[in-house]
């Protein structure tokens, strides 16, 4: 062992001769020393053989990389988060606004000073649940361990915890509502009841984008003869202030818009410059959906109802539920619809419409059904034809 690395343990109540120290029946009579990088290191323990388990541990830990000394710890969660929230610079101005909510509201108040070496699963747990005990929405509580979550994994990247304690923390399962999807004839009939900009309607069931994406979109971002649009940047309200960006997953995508939306759009570019907002405000500005929902769409929404008390009740987010929902009737496959939505994963368009592919297993097995149907008739045909005359020839 080399200078800068050597552990051991020693008897503090004893010399080498086997006489007693000053130390003599004072304390923690067993001591695990060690040096690391030039500085010596030490813990006592009452027993020999805590010591000799300590020594081991600390051995392997050092020869694998994981140690990590307790003084490495004792940085606060609040000065981690500042570290972190400087570390952020690639989030959307939302999602960076949603996790500086996060931390405000739920882990400032339990965690600011709280040094991460002692952070313990245990005391998260209790955290989790004292939240869900005050009423705190699951999706609220996901935030904000999510935010506790990453403070503590810039500490294991650090080196100052050897494992991150809120990893395997359980936490409540969502309650998922049933979605709304609207069926062609009912996005007509919201839409002829939307007093400005009833195009977005149409636009959103049949397109699948986000509100961002579409209020972004430029008469330069559509290709009119391949009917394809192209999906580069997003605008959002982040506080009432409008910041630009690019899409959710930072990745252009091509998007395709039915026929039927032609129109549509021709008539939204009218008298519109290339690099002119298709979707614009009444002073051709960024439609906002926190004005355009509670003064065009509730109120259309309601009048539907007024007339149909059995139409549901949706929102302009649904309308992209809708689109999902409308492009796998049409037979789109999972990957199709992932690069439509612009999901990550095409594990979170499964997860997310999983009911939707559910409902079309049915659809599957009688293609199946048919198609191994078919293949007989083709292959047994023959052989009622004239396969066994054929042989005895």
């Amino acid at each position: 062992m080399n200078r800068n690395r050597r552990e051991g343990v020693t008897d503090s109540w004893t010399r080498a001769d086997g006489t007693r120290s000053a130390r003599w029946g004072r304390g923690k009579r067993w001591l695990v020393r060690w040096v690391d990088e030039g500085q010596e290191y030490s813990r006592s323990f009452d027993k020999k053989s805590e010591a000799g388990a300590y020594l081991s541990s600390l051995t392997t830990a050092r020869n694998t990389g994981r140690f990590v000394h307790d003084r490495a710890g004792r940085i606060t969660i609040g000065d981690l988060w500042d570290q972190l929230a400087s570390q952020s610079g690639h989030l959307s101005p939302k999602t960076l606004a949603s996790r500086e909510t996060a931390y405000r509201v739920h882990v400032a108040p339990r965690w600011v000073a709280v040094q991460v070496g002692d952070v313990k699963v245990t005391a998260v747990r209790s955290w989790v649940t004292q939240m869900a005990n005050d009423g705190v929405g699951v999706p609220t509580i996901e935030r904000a361990v999510g935010v506790l979550r990453g403070i503590c994994e810039l500490a294991v990247d650090d080196k100052r915890v050897a494992a991150n304690p809120v990893v395997n923390v359980k936490l409540p399962r969502r309650e998922h509502a049933d979605r709304n999807y609207l069926s062609v004839e009912q996005v007509d009939r919201l839409a002829e009841a939307v007093s400005f900009r009833p195009e977005v309607v149409r636009f959103l069931a049949f397109t699948g984008l986000r509100w961002g994406e579409m209020a972004a979109l430029r008469v330069r971002d559509f290709d009119m003869l391949r009917r394809r649009i192209d999906i580069s940047r997003s605008v959002t309200e982040v506080r009432g202030a409008l910041v630009w960006g690019t899409p959710k997953t930072h990745e252009r995508r091509s998007v395709p818009f039915p026929a039927a939306l032609a129109g549509d759009l021709s008539r939204l570019m009218v008298g519109k410059s290339r690099d002119d907002l298709v979707f614009s405000s009444d002073d051709n500005g960024v439609l906002r959906n926190t004005n355009w929902r509670p003064r065009v769409w509730n109120r259309a929404l309601a009048a539907v109802q007024a007339d149909d008390p059995e139409f549901p009740t949706v929102s302009p987010h649904d309308l992209r539920h809708t689109a999902a929902s409308l492009a796998i009737s049409a037979g789109a496959n999972v990957l199709a619809l992932q690069r439509m939505l612009g999901h990550a994963k095409a594990s979170m368009t499964l997860d997310t419409y999983s009911d939707l592919f559910d409902g079309d297993l049915d659809h599957v097995a009688g293609a199946l059904d048919a198609k191994i149907a078919a293949s007989r008739e083709t292959t047994a045909g023959p052989l009622r034809d004239g396969g066994v005359n054929s042989m005895n020839a």
